[in-house]
C-alpha cells in the first residue's frame, strides 16, 4: 500500500495485462495480480524466479484466478518457497492457498507485529493510535527469516535484507545484482507509513541502508522497475526530509493536528487519498517528537494537536 504522488520517474505508462507471465530477465518472471487501486497501482507484482525450482515472491491477495496463472506459468517445475515482502493482504494473503497447493514453505520476517520499534509496539498496546489499513492479522510464516539469510534452492538464491518503515515485518531480498524492494521503494509513489504498522525513523534507516548498496535494478511490488536505485532512493530521503521541515514550519505558527496539515499540505490530493496522507503525516510528527523536536496533547491519538517543542526547554 503506498501514497504520494512524488518521485521523479513514476513509470505511470507501466501497463502490463494482469495474470500473463512476463520475462524480464532470464530466471525472473513477472505475473501481474489483477487488484489494482489507487494504492496498488497497476496490482500486486508476483516474481517467479529460478528456472529448474522456483521462490515466489509476493503471491499476492487471495484470488484462485491469481493462483491458477502462477501455477500455469510454474508448469510442473516444483515452488521450493514463498517468500513475503511485508504481511499487507495485497501480498501474503494468497500464501496459505499457494503453500496448500504446493507444499513450499511460507517465509518471512515474522508474523504482522514482528519488527516494530519499542515505540510502535508501545502505540499499538496503548490501542488509540488507529491505523491497520491492509494488514494481513492471520498471518504467521511457516519459518522465520533474520536479516541478512540465505535462502537458496535448485539453480536460486536469495539474501534477505530487513528493511522495516513501511511494514514492521518488511524484507528486500537480493538476487544476482537486484533487489526486489516490496513496498519499501516504488518509482510511481512513496510509501504509506501509517503508525503503529509503520515508522518513519525506521524507513528512513532502512533507505539509508539500501543507498550503501551497489544493486543494478529494483523490482518492486507495485509498478515497474526502478532503473536509478541510488538516485531514487535520494529522492525519497530528500522529499521526506522536505515534509519533515514543512511540518514544523506549519507548526511554528500554531498547534495543529495530522488532519489539519495534511489538508494544507495535500491540498492536491484526491479525496480518497487524503486519510492515507493523513496517516503519513501522523508518522512525521511521531518521529518529531521522537526527536524531540515537538509535543503533542496525550495520550497520542489521530487528533492529537501537536506544536513545537520550545528549544530553550531542557
Amino acid at each position: 500500500m503506498q501514497t504520494d504522488d512524488h518521485g521523479r520517474d513514476q513509470g505511470r505508462n507501466h501497463d502490463p495485462n494482469p495474470d500473463t507471465v512476463q520475462q524480464l530477465e532470464p530466471g525472473l518472471v513477472r505475473i501481474l495480480a489483477p487488484n489494482p487501486s489507487p494504492m496498488t497501482f497497476r496490482g500486486t507484482n508476483t516474481y517467479l524466479i529460478g528456472t529448474r525450482g522456483l521462490a515466489v515472491i509476493d503471491p499476492g491477495p487471495d484470488d484462485p484466478a491469481h493462483l491458477s496463472a502462477i501455477l500455469n506459468a510454474v508448469g510442473r517445475r516444483p515452488i521450493e518457497a514463498i517468500l513475503i515482502t511485508h504481511s499487507h493482504v495485497d501480498h501474503s494473503r494468497l500464501a496459505p492457498r499457494m503453500a496448500r497447493t504446493t507444499g513450499a514453505p511460507v517465509l518471512a520476517f515474522g508474523d504482522s507485529a514482528a519488527g516494530r520499534s519499542p515505540e510502535m509496539q508501545a502505540l499499538a498496546e496503548n490501542g488509540n493510535i488507529g491505523g491497520g489499513e491492509g494488514v494481513d492479522s492471520d498471518f504467521c510464516p511457516d519459518a522465520t527469516l533474520h536479516d541478512g539469510a540465505v535462502v537458496s534452492g535448485t539453480g536460486w538464491r536469495l539474501t534477505a535484507l530487513w528493511t522495516p518503515g513501511h511494514f514492521g515485518n518488511h524484507m528486500c531480498f537480493a538476487w544476482n545484482g537486484a533487489l526486489f524492494t516490496g513496498d519499501h521503494v516504488m518509482g510511481w509513489a512513496s510509501s504509506l507509513i501509517s503508525p503503529p504498522d509503520g515508522d518513519l525513523g525506521q524507513f528512513m534507516a532502512s533507505c539509508r541502508r539500501l543507498l550503501a548498496r551497489r544493486d543494478r535494478i529494483f523490482y518492486p511490488a507495485h509498478g515497474a522497475p526502478v532503473t536509478a536505485p541510488r538516485a531514487r532512493l535520494d529522492e525519497l530521503i530528500a522529499h521526506r526530509e522536505m515534509r519533515a521541515r514543512q511540518i514544523a514550519e506549519i507548526l511554528d505558527q500554531g498547534p495543529a493536528s495530522a488532519g489539519e496539515l495534511a489538508a494544507r499540505l495535500y491540498a492536491d490530493t484526491p479525496a480518497p487519498l487524503l486519510p492515507a496522507a493523513t496517516r503519513n503525516v501522523l508518522a512525521h510528527l511521531i518521529e518529531l517528537v521522537r526527536q524531540g523536536r515537538a509535543r503533542c496533547t496525550q495520550p497520542l491519538a489521530p487528533d492529537s494537536r501537536f506544536s513545537p517543542c520550545d528549544p530553550e526547554t531542557p
